[in-house]
């Protein structure tokens, strides 16, 4: 319902998409219309989350493994970009993450992660003790982005970890990319080839296994006449 009265998306990723049980039940509310996306750390994880998309009938997907500090998507890219508790375990290293959704965002950036300012000393201390991320609203201010909601979400597991939902406005009028993925290293356009993804910049191939690209900037190989090779 709150993605719904932001805008019509066209594309949603979730960051740190996890088994996928998120997303499909975002996506049952959406359609099918709605292009849509997700990467995880793990590649078994992500393996999980296609055969769970798969189960739900729900095809319209793409998923691959990446991280949030480098994430394998274009500039501008996508309309609505979320995150489900994926920025929780990064406490002091909420600035770069914050930076790199929000490049990939081209709408609105949707956090679901702990409410810290909003909730009980109690929880306050159980998250320092865990090393929980903080204060996104304020260092989304800082770094100079629109956040127009900031409160704690109605629905949470934990009452010990409330979750709380900061939206953050875009709006970039940029066209969107035929094409989303991006080398991690460089953020640039990667090309399929031979079964695999090409970034000419980095001169390094990503593997593509099981379905599911690998673009985590350690899973580059060295190849900097790949594309030579394979195009003969």
């Amino acid at each position: 319902r709150v993605i719904l009265s932001l805008c019509r998306p066209i594309s949603i990723l979730e960051a740190g998409v996890g088994e996928a049980t998120t997303l499909s039940g975002v996506l049952e509310h959406l359609g099918n219309e709605v292009s849509s996306y997700g990467f995880d750390l793990s590649w078994s994880r992500v393996a999980y989350a296609k055969d769970w998309l798969h189960e739900q009938k729900i095809s319209n997907t793409l998923l691959c493994s990446g991280d949030l500090f480098n994430i394998p998507f274009l500039e501008n890219s996508i309309d609505i970009v979320y995150t489900s508790h994926s920025i929780e375990p990064n406490g002091g290293k909420e600035e770069p993450i914050l930076r790199e959704l929000y490049r990939v965002t081209r709408k609105y950036l949707i956090l679901l992660e702990p409410g810290y300012e909003l909730c009980s000393e109690e929880a306050k201390q159980r998250m320092d003790l865990h090393g929980y991320c903080r204060h996104l609203k304020d260092t989304s201010l800082t770094l100079g982005y629109n956040v127009f909601a900031h409160e704690l979400f109605p629905f949470t597991a934990n009452s010990l970890t409330p979750t709380a939902w900061t939206i953050i406005s875009k709006n970039s009028d940029a066209e969107l990319p035929s094409d989303v993925f991006a080398c991690p290293r460089f953020k640039t356009p990667v090309t399929k080839i031979g079964g695999a993804l090409y970034s000419p910049e980095a001169l390094v191939v990503y593997p593509i296994l099981g379905g599911i690209p690998c673009l985590r900037i350690e899973n580059g190989v060295f190849a900097s006449k790949f594309q030579e090779v394979m195009e003969r």
